[in-house]
């Protein structure tokens, strides 16, 4: 899956890449759970998710484009690629392995291997954290990446209940049909691919 998701980056032409997966390495990205007990709650899984991700929005902008096809200018596939595979670096360094305890099919209490996270190496939000993470790394975003990275959590963010975010979001869905195109992608890879 590692080399999938380097080829798959690789294939945009962005400058800096190597550097990034250099450093997404040492940060643990591609060893990191997905989350910390909701979907691909392992090792890799994060990985594994950026790649469904990824795949199920290649297949949605196709879909798309067939059916209105002056998206295609809007929606090109390196910034499908960049913003799906790049959406959760913000995840790379937040988890911890920690035993934890579940009860069995009987009723008694056992431990298993699992993870907590810590927010608090670069406490900055969300989609927030993987732009400004992608950014200090070198990496240029055009508009409509950062803005489908920044909000493809939707309301499961809590500024979200701001008007701020909310105008904000309204806003990024009208000019930016990335935005869409990663939220679902996301929303269907972890309930539907990841369950």
């Amino acid at each position: 899956m590692k080399e999938e998701f380097i080829r798959l980056l690789q294939s945009t032409g962005r400058q800096g890449i190597d550097q990034l997966t250099e450093h997404l390495e040492r940060l643990g990205f591609f060893t990191a759970p997905a989350s910390t007990g909701f979907h691909l709650s392992r090792d890799g899984g994060l990985l594994e998710h950026s790649l469904n991700v990824c795949k199920t929005a290649l297949r949605l902008r196709s879909a798309m484009i067939e059916m209105k096809p002056e998206l295609e200018e809007r929606l090109s596939e390196s910034s499908v690629i960049i913003a799906t595979l790049l959406h959760d670096i913000c995840k790379s360094d937040i988890y911890i392995k920690k035993t934890k305890y579940r009860k069995d099919e009987y009723g008694r209490w056992e431990t298993y291997e699992g993870y907590d996270a810590d927010y608090t190496h670069f406490p900055m939000g969300h989609g927030e954290k993987s732009v400004i993470m992608l950014l200090t790394l070198g990496i240029k975003l055009t508009a409509d990446e950062m803005a489908a990275i920044r909000w493809h959590m939707s309301s499961w963010e809590m500024p979200f209940q701001s008007y701020e975010a909310r105008s904000s979001i309204g806003a990024a869905y009208d000019k930016y049909p990335l935005v869409s195109i990663v939220q679902a992608a996301d929303n269907m890879s972890t309930h539907i691919l990841e369950v």
